[in-house]
C-alpha cells in the first residue's frame, strides 16, 4: 500500500535521495527580470524512460524540465517563464548531465546543478523534496511540518506544482494523505510509472 511507503523526516536518510547530489542556486532579481531578457537558454528534446523531455538549461544550471506529448507546446510552456530570453535549440554541459542521470539513475552523478526562480517559500517546499528517499512518498501535510507551518499544506501544493524541474526535484514523490496518487502536471499514468519504477 501506498501508505506503507511514507517517509518520516526524523528518521536517518540513509537511502538514496537527490539531496545527496542535486544543488539548488536560486536566480537573482537580476537574471530573471524583464521576462529573462538577460538569459541565453539553450535546450534539447531527450528521450527517457518516461517519455520525451524538454531540458533547459540557463548556462549556470538546469532551469526547467518538463514532459513532452507535444513539442510547441512544451516549448511555449518553457517560453511563458522567461519571456523575453532568447532561445537556442543545443545541449550543454548541465543537460548532459540531467541526460546522463535519465540513463542511469543509480549511478549518482557528482552534482547536478539547477538555476531557478523561486520564492522564499518555493525553495523551502523543493528543498524538502530533494530529501525524500527513492522508493518512499510524503504528503502535502507532512512537507508543511517539516517547513515548521503546518497549516500550510495547501500552499505547499501550489509550490510542489510550480516545481519547473520535474523527477530531478521529485513532486512525484508527494501524494495526498488520502493515499491515492493525486494529481500530476505530466499526467497521472506518468506520476504511478516514477512511483512504480522507484519501488526498493
Amino acid at each position: 500500500m501506498l501508505a506503507d511507503r511514507l517517509y518520516n523526516f526524523e528518521q536517518t536518510n540513509s537511502c538514496f535521495s537527490h539531496e545527496n547530489f542535486v544543488r539548488i542556486e536560486t536566480m537573482q532579481p537580476n537574471e530573471h527580470q524583464n521576462g529573462g531578457k538577460e538569459l541565453t537558454i539553450s535546450y534539447l528534446y531527450s528521450d527517457s524512460i518516461f517519455g520525451e523531455m524538454l531540458i533547459a538549461s540557463s548556462g549556470k544550471g538546469i532551469c526547467y524540465l518538463g514532459f513532452s506529448e507535444n513539442r510547441e507546446s512544451i516549448l511555449t510552456e518553457l517560453k511563458k517563464l522567461f519571456s523575453n530570453a532568447t532561445y537556442q535549440e543545443k545541449t550543454d554541459e548541465f543537460i548532459e548531465s540531467a541526460i546522463n542521470f535519465f540513463n542511469a539513475p543509480t549511478n549518482t552523478p557528482n552534482s547536478i546543478i539547477l538555476h531557478i526562480k523561486a520564492t522564499d517559500f518555493q525553495l523551502k517546499v523543493w528543498k524538502v523534496l530533494l530529501k525524500i528517499p527513492k522508493g518512499r512518498l510524503t504528503t502535502y501535510g507532512c512537507i508543511a511540518k517539516q517547513i515548521k507551518n503546518p497549516k500550510a499544506a495547501r500552499a505547499v501544493g501550489s509550490a510542489v506544482g510550480a516545481n519547473p524541474v520535474s523527477y530531478i526535484i521529485p513532486c512525484h514523490r508527494v501524494i495526498p494523505a488520502s493515499g491515492s496518487i493525486g494529481n500530476y502536471h505530466w499526467g497521472t499514468a506518468r506520476k504511478k510509472a516514477m512511483i512504480k519504477s522507484e519501488l526498493l
